[in-house]
């Protein structure tokens, strides 16, 4: 790698049964990535605690069932507990909780108290990400159900391997049925943080899911003049990475994206490591790579909250989630299975989905490209192909993208083993900023006013 050039990497893994076996899976990806000289990690959306597929937890408008209360209480259970605040309005604590200015918290470097325990907050999984980080000196940005008072928040944390959690945010809008479990977060917390890594500064971010989709929220992150913007999670669907290329174009800026690849129970592999294809099924290019190193070590109980089988379905405008029968595309899984089955919708007047029957997509192997299209992105094929029985609750699908919108990595569908890497120059984003400042004088800042209650966007330096 050149002296300013950093490697961004990314993975699809799946939450374990257990969160001290995550974060065991978390420090065995960090070993890896350094191994590859990976600068920064980014995990999925709700990767510790997990993401709740599938399940309504008992619930109907005007009645909960005891069951779903025990289960809701198993899924409180496996949140973590950083240590931090509910805040106002969800904000958490802040600076004081970055920088453990908080009463009770362990300061850096003191020592045992008479019982030979430090005093902390929390349940210890803040230490033991800063120590994964400090062990390994990879950058981990990872998504986690995180429990403050009686809430749950869908958060992110960056880990830096000197500083610790130099910075944590919660999702500010849970999308549909999530709102059922999971708490607002403050948009506050849409903060970004700046590190510097051989003398190159990456200011990074991140919008949580379907965040993503809130222009707004994508606005508060140019605003601080962003080089990096980090998008994990749960979205398996194809479309998912025509938004993360609209962000890159749009903020002039490096999108990783980061989302689970999970096998359903009973799948003949399950509790299997994918096998290695064989080198020819592998694409290597000089901006985007696969691992394929053994993870035999790193496989463990599917997650508790799987669904039996992928289903389809759509959300309503009220933001209600409508399950929808199976279609043949939901047992296709290999790259050239998807690309000949699509599936068709419509849009009623009142803006709901409404999907129609699959319908194959005749493709001709003599077909010429029009040779005046831009290439189509680079996709490094999976380190395993599905058998056919086998099924996804979710597909998976990290990647990266530059800021000129062009596919560095991945999509990785169906890998929930390997890492996806890119070396890029973030000289490319001052680049792509010659036509285009979303957040500067092309946003007409003098006509358009924009602001985030206690949100400070002030843009962090170059």
């Amino acid at each position: 790698m050149a002296p300013t050039t950093i490697r961004l990497g990314t993975a699809s893994p799946g939450t374990q049964a257990t969160t001290s076996e995550t974060l065991a899976q978390i420090e065995q990806l960090a070993r890896r990535a350094a191994a590859k000289k990976i600068d920064i990690l980014l995990l999925p959306e709700a990767y510790i605690g997990g993401y709740p597929r599938g399940t309504n937890f008992g619930c109907v408008i005007g009645s909960r069932t005891p069951e779903g209360r025990e289960e809701y209480l198993r899924y409180f259970q496996s949140a973590v507990d950083l240590g931090d605040t509910v805040g106002e309005a969800g904000a958490g604590a802040g600076e004081a909780w970055a920088k453990r200015t908080l009463p009770g918290d362990a300061v850096a470097g003191s020592n045992p108290n008479d019982n030979g325990i430090v005093n902390k907050r929390g349940d210890g999984t803040r230490e033991e990400l800063e120590r994964i980080a400090r062990d390994t000196g990879v950058f981990l940005v990872t998504g986690l159900i995180e429990k403050a008072g009686g809430s749950m928040y869908c958060s992110v944390v960056y880990v830096c391997p000197k500083q610790g959690m130099s910075g944590k945010r919660r999702k500010v809008m849970p999308t549909g049925t999530e709102r059922l479990v999971w708490a607002q977060g403050s948009p506050s917390t849409l903060r970004a943080v700046s590190t510097v890594i051989r003398g190159v500064r990456i200011n990074l971010a991140a919008a949580i899911c379907w965040e993503n989709y809130m222009p707004l929220v994508r606005q508060s992150l140019y605003a601080q003049n962003v080089n990096l913007y980090l998008a994990p999670t749960a979205d398996g669907r194809d479309a998912w990475l025509s938004l993360m290329r609209t962000a890159a174009i749009e903020g002039r800026c490096f999108v990783v994206t980061s989302n689970m690849c999970v096998r359903s129970p009973g799948s003949s592999s399950s509790t299997l490591p994918p096998a290695a294809p064989p080198q020819s099924q592998v694409e290597t290019t000089t901006s985007g790579h696969h691992d394929t190193s053994d993870t035999s070590s790193e496989t463990s109980d599917p997650p508790p909250f799987a669904p039996q089988a992928r289903r389809s379905s759509c959300v309503t405008e009220e933001g209600f989630e409508i399950a929808l029968p199976k279609s043949p595309m939901t047992t296709s899984h290999t790259p050239s299975q998807q690309s000949n089955t699509r599936r068709t919708s419509v849009f009623d007047e009142d803006g709901n989905e409404i999907v129609l029957c699959c319908k194959k997509i005749a493709t001709s192997s003599t077909s010429q490209p029009n040779p005046t299209s831009a290439p189509p992105p680079r996709v490094i094929t999976p380190a395993a192909t599905a058998s056919p029985e086998e099924e996804f609750s979710s597909r998976g699908g990290s990647a990266i993208v530059s800021p000129f919108g062009d596919v560095l990595a991945g999509p990785q569908w169906e890998d929930d083993s390997g890492i996806i890497y890119a070396d890029v120059d973030f000289e490319d984003c001052i680049r792509g900023r010659l036509d285009i400042d979303t957040a500067g004088s092309y946003s007409r800042n003098d006509s358009f006013k924009f602001s985030v209650e206690g949100l400070d966007l002030s843009p962090l330096p170059y």
